[in-house]
């Protein structure tokens, strides 16, 4: 499939649990004209903690440097956890790949777009670091157990991949509050700034919809919904679900 432009976040790669094997399959059966990557694409904090570096991730990077050598445009927010190379930005590597602290994407239907990986407006990661990072092993003691229940659902006949760690965020009162909040935070953001619409990663919660007027748009992730954000050569923007086109058949897509 051909698109104008693909946005990515969260792919985590370096992490044990990221999908980077998916994402490199979503990769060889989609194109765009520019792709660009909204932050956490390399996790230099699971990388501190542990060194995972698989096949598959450097497979990702090989990927991406061939699509760009072909002509597509490359564009690196990086987030807080590729948060080590923010001291170099802004950044040109060869003719086509750029990395930047923040965007600015227009749309086909007009529209301005920041483009930020999101971290900047979560008051957790900003000021108390140590928390997040805590949280962050959290995360990582969840998709331990995601591993473990999905291998016995296998072997007891379902094949739907099911996330615990995607219903406690959806379910817990404290972490809804506090994705609705972090929304909140971007839109107004975005308008004060002048922009129509708003494009981010960070919380891992793929979504389109409009908040107080601006279009808000989130990218995923690829370490449990392996979504990407999609702008179509129409000029849609869409959701697309690549989470099993191996497991479960055909890719969804969503708007």
């Amino acid at each position: 499939m051909k698109y104008r432009t693909i946005f990515v976040s969260d792919i985590h790669l370096g992490m044990r649990y990221s999908q980077a094997e998916k994402f490199l399959d979503f990769l060889k059966q989609n194109d765009a004209e520019a792709i660009y990557f909204v932050g956490d694409i390399i996790d230099g904090w699971a990388i501190k903690r542990r060194f995972v570096w698989k096949q598959s991730h450097s497979d990702v990077i090989q990927k991406i440097l061939r699509k760009a050598r072909k002509g597509t445009r490359i564009v690196f927010v990086p987030g807080n956890h590729d948060e080590f190379l923010r001291p170099f930005v802004p950044l040109m590597l060869g003719e086509r790949i750029e990395v930047v602290d923040e965007a600015e994407y227009k749309g086909l239907n007009g529209k301005r777009y920041f483009v930020t990986h999101g971290d900047y407006f979560d008051s957790v990661t900003m000021t108390k670091k140590w928390v997040a990072k805590v949280g962050d092993l959290g995360y990582e003691a969840l998709l331990r157990l995601n591993y473990a229940l999905n291998f016995f659902r296998r072997k007891l006949g379902f094949y739907r991949y099911w996330s615990l760690s995607k219903y406690v965020k959806e379910s817990v009162k404290k972490s809804v509050n506090f994705i609705t909040d972090f929304e909140s935070v971007l839109a107004t953001h975005a308008k004060k700034k002048g922009f129509e619409g708003i494009i981010c990663g960070h919380i891992h919660k793929a979504e389109i919809r409009e908040i107080d007027g601006i279009e808000y748009l989130n990218c995923g992730d690829w370490v449990e919904s392996c979504t990407a954000l999609v702008e179509t050569m129409e000029g849609e923007w869409n959701i697309v679900e690549w989470h099993s086109q191996k497991e479960f058949g055909d890719a969804k897509l969503s708007a």
